[in-house]
């Protein structure tokens, strides 16, 4: 065992114990004080703005398909081979306008033996009803039995009826005739001919002519799940939404937007049985026929408004690992609070949150780099106003910054 003797405890490696007793004494001193400073360290400065209730529109995006206004099957009523066609395939038509002709051959023929058949019934009525004329006297004064007149004014009005009947079958006989030209139900674009001259038309075939479409204005069908339908009433009959605009926007495919707004017009009141779906039906203008039927187009349109919701900066929303939605809040302690809320939607540059925030929370929106919950911080309005200081220098001492420093003695 080692015995220090007073001359050797006055010396530690090689240096005088006085010197290392006032080292540990300084190390204990500064870091009692770095100790101190640590817990009266300000908070970190962070912006916030305050909640507040809004009214929201409830936008929805559903998948479409354009249907014509108006839709046509150009058929015959007659039979008979096709002779002319009077339209160019594509063309705009106008309600009325010959597109086809049938061999009127036979109708025409027709139309001259109901003719001569309603002549000659009204040649036999004439004679009838004169031979009635004749014999009511002669009855009246017994020189003819009355059976006799009785006969001749029967046979009078049977032929006057044959003139009625004649007449009818005339008037049929000239609707087939007009029949053999076939105009065009509506007006509206015509397709493609779907017979050609010399092919036999038949009023009872089952494919039709032509088919004509009206596109200007035309329909949007939608479709929209009948549990987001359902669920939609349940709250508008409850006072929690509120009805929203029937005005819809449509974007193409590629993500092209249609200059012109269309309308909502009614919906369905059955379910697909397939699909579980409700069709929405909306009208819209096609001055230039840029909607063809049959595409598919994304309608949105604010179908509800959410007079309670409450806007937040995107940015102020924070996501965990399981994607469930925070904001951090400015505590009345100066502490921040980490708070969950239901932000399903956006709207513009905001998240609309629907729950977990109360109007007058102070939502933290600017330094929320690295805060946690608890984190002393420093809260100010983040439309406040910060003061700027000017940058340090050598003139801080009293000349101007970025004065020249005195170099005289």
């Amino acid at each position: 065992m080692k015995i220090y003797t007073p001359k050797a405890l006055r010396w530690r490696h090689g240096r005088p114990l006085s010197v290392v007793l006032f080292a540990a004494a300084a190390l204990s001193a500064c870091s009692g004080e770095s100790n101190k400073n640590a817990d009266q360290k300000p908070g970190a400065a962070v912006g916030y703005i305050v909640a507040g209730t809004s009214s929201v529109p409830m936008a929805v995006t559903l998948s479409g398909r354009t249907v014509a206004f108006e839709t046509s099957e150009v058929r015959p009523q007659v039979n008979g081979v096709i002779r002319k066609r009077f339209f160019t395939e594509g063309s705009l038509v106008t309600a009325g306008q010959p597109l086809f002709e049938v061999d009127p051959s036979l109708y025409r023929a027709a139309v001259n033996q109901a003719q001569a058949n309603l002549a000659s019934a009204r040649a036999s009525a004439e004679a009838a009803g004169v031979k009635a004329e004749r014999y009511r006297p002669l009855a009246e004064m017994e020189a003819v039995a009355k059976q006799d007149y009785t006969d001749a004014l029967s046979a009078s009005r049977v032929a006057k009826a044959t003139i009625a009947q004649n007449a009818a079958t005339l008037d049929t006989a000239r609707i087939n005739l007009r029949f053999t030209t076939v105009p065009a139900p509506i007006s509206g674009r015509i397709g493609r001919s779907l017979v050609t001259v010399g092919a036999l038309a038949s009023a009872s075939q089952a494919d039709p002519l032509a088919i004509i479409q009206r596109m200007d204005p035309i329909y949007v069908d939608m479709q929209q799940s009948a549990a987001d339908l359902v669920t939609l009433r349940r709250k508008l009959a409850e006072g929690g939404v509120q009805p929203g605009s029937t005005e819809v926007h449509l974007q193409l495919d590629g993500g092209t937007r249609y200059p012109q707004t269309g309308t909502v017009q009614f919906s369905e009141v059955t379910v697909d049985q397939t699909t579980g779906t409700v069709t929405l039906r909306a009208r819209f203008p096609n001055p230039d026929g840029l909607l063809l039927p049959g595409m598919f187009v994304t309608a949105m349109f604010d179908q509800a408004s959410d007079p309670n919701a409450i806007l937040v900066p995107q940015n102020a929303v924070q996501r965990d690992f399981d994607g469930t939605a925070y904001v951090m809040l400015a505590g009345a302690d100066n502490k921040a609070v980490r708070r969950k809320v239901t932000a399903d939607r956006t709207y513009g540059e905001n998240a609309v949150i629907t729950s977990g925030l109360a109007k007058g929370d102070k939502v933290i929106v600017q330094g929320l780099n690295g805060l946690r919950q608890g984190a002393a911080i420093k809260a100010v309005a983040s439309t406040a106003p910060q003061t700027v200081a000017p940058p340090k220098g050598d003139g801080a001492k009293g000349g101007a910054p970025g004065a020249p420093a005195n170099k005289g003695g």
